[in-house]
């Protein structure tokens, strides 16, 4: 859930990020279109479609001009995304899209053919901007797609259409999924082709016994009107998935029997094609999502085998929900499909295992304690696999390559001297990636490098020449990291922006900033992370003093126990942590001003407002809570179940209970800003009234603001982000005045 925001591009950029951010992961951003080379890339640029050169700065080729993106009598396509066929013969162009709740997922589609010199549009008989997820086969005879929930095939030589399914509702969906698959597991994308170009793999989910909450319209027209999004709250069972494979020539589909409770249900959160046309390999979670088993079904018999078995004490995280590259599917193969690399926390430290295609081999490829943060590419041909990991510092990030047969040590390939946060798109076979870095006191840096040298081909040295230039801007910074160890002995990383023209013999008041749940980490050594993007002027100017940490079970590179320790405790564990850090700070530090602690934040962050606000009011004097959890068993079963349990009895809904700001709601002493969208499909409005009720029932007086009909980004409609930051700094500057004392 958590997206920082660079001051570079004032509102306009920190707000985009805002609404990414409230929503727990990014759509994905295609990685870099590498060339088979290795150093040249492809990119929309000026409306084209271009072909660069990591060695020649200078050098672009037009691979798609203007005049060949322009259908004939019609304007000029405006590509969202591309994709090349395999022999790089054709490219498939993404357009017109539209949204299907959080991104941009279904839109048109068009093929340019570089031998014919022809565009053409696909499903020419479907609805404008109804294609999902197309993509070329393996020969690049055809395109699949999804549209209206089932699965068709386009074969490009004559652009005749074949229906492979045709079951497909609202509630029965092929290709795709329903709301919290999406939201949850990050699945989108829901069918494969097959190596040979001959069959297609996909979900299917039964969503028809699942519950719909039904959000009211009260704006777009006269009459208010019911939309209905079907949702499975905590403790109700998940939609039912099947998978099955369909030859692309059409028949019936061959389903997969893969076992699961017939009561409590389960999920199957990953599917591939096994690197082979016979067998599939899935991942398989139990409700609970603390047993995984990869298992290898047979397409032709459906016959499903367990292969490799994982259990945790709290919960298992799927490859997708750390590492966004593998948001729309992806399985690394090696030796021609005899070994694959798997992702585990089992020894305590997020690391990579090769693992054989029976599972009774494993390999331990990235060693120490560390945790992997991102797997930036794997090239089997070098034998190596690059990773980002930070190993002293959880607030940083580095690129670093080890063997892929677990021999040796892991080499760190980011320069000693620039230290921060590094993002990099490492082309397939390790000879080159685009660099990103900043920290704190070095605005944001790009350039591409040669690997393992990390060397600018040009010799400019970008980030290496930025990161000595701002060395000077280190000392005069506002910002300041910190270390701070509670009453409980829980030490936590958090960061501090300090007034302009700072005493430390006068008392400034503190905001504290807040998310606090499994998906968000605030504390990070990046340009702009302590900017505050609701606040309309300037805080340091303002005189308040600007703080966040990063609470256990944060996704920050601690360790399993770090992360894992809140199981069954959101709401108690990482709100302590919050509280008894802010106390430690205050105890400290004498220049905060214990009379003026406000605390805000968004989604899981509004939660842990509430929770601040009602289990610590002798702390917290103020808080600004936005779309937050009131009950926790109001939010979705995937992401409230994997954290808190399956609250099938009494004893299970207890942490649920004990977690939930509604229960302390009567021990509200602060100002409380309560603030919620009525079209909120995320977190839904139901929480804004249930929290109402508790804080009416015990005379609890606090303000309240509704954006009618707005998301749970807050952010539809003329004037509402505006509206939204007015109410928030005015609120801050009323009840948590500003200025040293």
């Amino acid at each position: 859930m958590n997206i920082k925001i660079y001051r570079a591009g004032a509102l306009s950029i920190a707000f985009l990020m805002l609404l990414l951010l409230q929503n727990k992961a990014i759509a994905q951003i295609p990685s870099t279109h590498w060339a088979k080379d290795g150093y040249q890339y492809y990119k929309v640029q000026s409306g084209e479609i271009v072909v660069l050169d990591a060695r020649d700065a200078a050098k672009k080729t037009i691979l798609l001009g203007k005049e060949a993106l322009t259908p004939q009598g019609q304007k000029t396509i405006a590509v969202r995304s591309f994709y090349l066929s395999a022999d790089g013969q054709k490219v498939l162009l993404y357009t017109n899209s539209k949204k299907v709740w959080r991104y941009n997922t279904r839109g048109d589609y068009w093929v340019y053919d570089f031998a014919a010199k022809k565009l053409t549009k696909l499903g020419a008989d479907k609805p404008a901007s109804s294609l999902m997820f197309a993509k070329f086969s393996p020969d690049a005879s055809k395109v699949g797609y999804v549209s209206g929930h089932n699965i068709y095939v386009e074969t490009l030589a004559d652009n005749s259409i074949k229906q492979l399914t045709s079951d497909g509702t609202d509630k029965l969906i092929n290709g795709t999924f329903d709301w919290v698959y999406e939201e949850e597991f990050f699945c989108r994308d829901g069918f494969r082709w097959s190596p040979d170009s001959k069959q297609i793999a996909y979900w299917q989910i039964d969503a028809s016994k699942t519950k719909n909450y039904l959000m009211l319209n009260t704006t777009d027209s006269i009459y208010p009107y019911v939309k209905p999004v079907e949702y499975p709250v905590a403790g109700e069972a998940p939609s039912p998935f099947k998978i099955g494979v369909v030859g692309v020539t059409g028949g019936a589909t061959k389903w997969m029997d893969i076992p699961t409770d017939p009561v409590l249900q389960s999920y199957v959160p990953r599917m591939e094609w096994a690197a082979n046309n016979t067998e599939l390999i899935i991942q398989h979670l139990n409700r609970a999502q603390n047993q995984s088993d990869v298992m290898i079904c047979n397409v032709n018999t459906g016959k499903s085998n367990t292969i490799y078995q994982e259990k945790d004490a709290a919960w298992i995280d799927i490859l997708p929900e750390w590492e966004e590259h593998y948001y729309y599917g992806g399985w690394d193969w090696f030796k021609k499909g005899a070994d694959f690399l798997w992702a585990s926390e089992k020894d305590g430290w997020r690391h990579l295992y090769r693992i054989s295609r029976d599972g009774k081999k494993e390999k331990l490829i990235t060693k120490g304690n560390y945790d992997v943060m991102q797997i930036n590419a794997v090239d089997e041909t070098s034998g190596y696999v690059y990773f980002s990991a930070s190993p002293d510092n959880a607030t940083q990030k580095y690129l670093y390559r080890t063997k892929l047969d677990g021999s040796g040590k892991a080499e760190r390939l980011t320069p000693m001297n620039e230290p921060g946060t590094h993002e990099y798109d490492v082309s397939p076979n390790g000879k080159t990636a685009t660099h990103a870095f900043s920290n704190y006191y070095t605005d944001g840096v790009n350039e591409v490098v040669s690997l393992p040298g990390h060397k600018t081909f040009d010799g400019s040295e970008k980030v290496a020449k930025a990161v000595a230039a701002s060395a000077a801007n280190k000392s005069k910074s506002n910002v300041e990291f910190f270390k701070i160890k509670t009453e409980d002995g829980v030490e936590m990383d958090g960061w501090m922006v300090k007034p302009n023209n700072f005493d430390a013999a006068k008392k400034y008041p503190v905001v504290l900033y807040v998310y606090g749940e499994p998906w968000g980490q605030n504390v990070k050594d990046e340009n702009g992370s302590s900017f505050n993007f609701m606040y309309t002027g300037d805080m340091a100017a303002d005189g308040y003093i600007y703080m966040s940490i990063d609470n256990r079970g944060t996704p920050v590179p601690k360790g399993r126990e770090w992360r894992k320790s809140i199981y069954k405790g959101i709401g108690t564990i990482n709100i302590r942590d919050l509280a008894m850090g802010t106390k430690q700070m205050l105890k400290e530090r004498s220049y905060l001003d214990t009379s003026r602690v406000a605390v805000w934040g968004w989604s899981g962050g509004g939660s842990s407002t509430l929770n601040l606000m009602f289990q610590y009011p002798e702390i917290f004097k103020t808080g600004i809570a936005i779309a937050a959890v009131g009950n926790q068993l109001t939010y979705d079963n995937i992401y409230q179940e994997r954290y808190t349990g399956v609250p099938v009895d009494a004893d299970g809904r207890a942490a649920y209970t004990k977690g939930s700001p509604i229960t302390y709601a009567k021990n509200l002493k602060g100002n409380l800003l309560y603030i919620h969208g009525t079209g909120d499909d995320n977190v839904h409005y139901q929480n804004a009234e249930l929290l109402i009720n508790e804080l009416v029932k015990y005379n609890k007086q606090f303000q309240l603001m509704l954006y009618p009909n707005r998301t749970h980004s807050i952010s539809e409609g003329p004037g509402t982000s505006m509206h939204l930051r007015t109410l928030y700094t005015n609120y801050l500057r009323e009840h948590c005045a500003p200025g040293a004392r």
